[in-house]
């Protein structure tokens, strides 16, 4: 953890300085963005789906089936697209720069690099971090919407529910701000898997064990900040009284 915070000092200072891959930061892009965009999809709209089921079989009991919508939009926008999607991408793409860049870092072509005056941060570490910070939150607003897509089919096929019903409910419950805490929560989860990832690649040693306890090491570690980081973030973002179900 001490080395991923290190790093993190570090790209910060290279991005103020300006030093930015752009072929590596687009081939990244590629691979964070697009490559993980079905499994994510997929993911979510059987998450809103499921959670549809649990929630429209209790409120429908009590009456207020015409909240569902809103409900599953205010849980999908909150906690679960962002959350889900970063877990995602922690297990394929936070694993990938782990052993990629532990595989290099074992078979000293990071210091292959270091001769030839090439930094690894400037070229291995940014792009990916800038890829992470840019990709997830675009990813998180697909899964959003992927996920009220599976809601909406579950809540009026299965529950006869009306569709302008679940619609209007979610409308009126989304708030700007729901959209642009999901957004930050998700920018901040990227650049926790990228530094996470790489600062573990980076300090890989021990031949192929080695590599393959690191990738293991920052899977695990990146899902357990996030899940930490999760929680402050929302203590920041939405501490205090609500009002989403004001009026219902």
């Amino acid at each position: 953890m001490l080395a991923a915070i290190f790093l993190g000092g570090q790209v910060l200072v290279h991005l103020l300085r300006g030093k930015i891959h752009r072929r590596n930061t687009l081939e990244q892009m590629a691979a964070v963005g697009p490559d993980s965009l079905f499994i994510a999809l997929l993911t979510a709209i059987f998450v809103g789906a499921v959670f549809t089921i649990q929630v429209a079989r209790e409120f429908i009991n009590f009456g207020a089936g015409n909240i569902i919508g809103g409900v599953l939009s205010v849980a999908l926008t909150r906690e679960l697209s962002p959350v889900l999607t970063a877990v995602i991408l922690a297990g394929r793409v936070g694993s990938a720069f782990a052993a990629e860049i532990g595989t290099m870092r074992v078979t000293e072509q990071i210091d292959a690099m270091l001769m030839l005056r090439t930094d690894p941060i400037d070229y291995l570490v940014i792009p990916r971090v800038l890829a992470c910070c840019l990709m997830l939150p675009i990813l998180t607003l697909l899964s959003l919407v992927t996920g009220m897509f599976g809601g909406l089919i579950i809540a009026t096929n299965i529950y006869n529910l009306s569709d302008t019903v679940f619609l209007d409910s979610a409308r009126n419950f989304l708030g700007i701000w729901d959209i642009v805490s999901a957004m930050i929560k998700a920018c901040c989860f990227g650049i926790l898997i990228a530094v996470i990832g790489c600062s573990w690649g980076l300090t890989t040693t021990g031949g192929a064990k080695g590599v393959g306890q690191s990738t293991t090491t920052a899977v695990v570690t990146a899902l357990l900040i996030i899940f930490v980081s999760n929680f402050f973030l929302s203590w920041l973002m939405f501490q205090g009284t609500g009002n989403a179900f004001l009026g219902f």
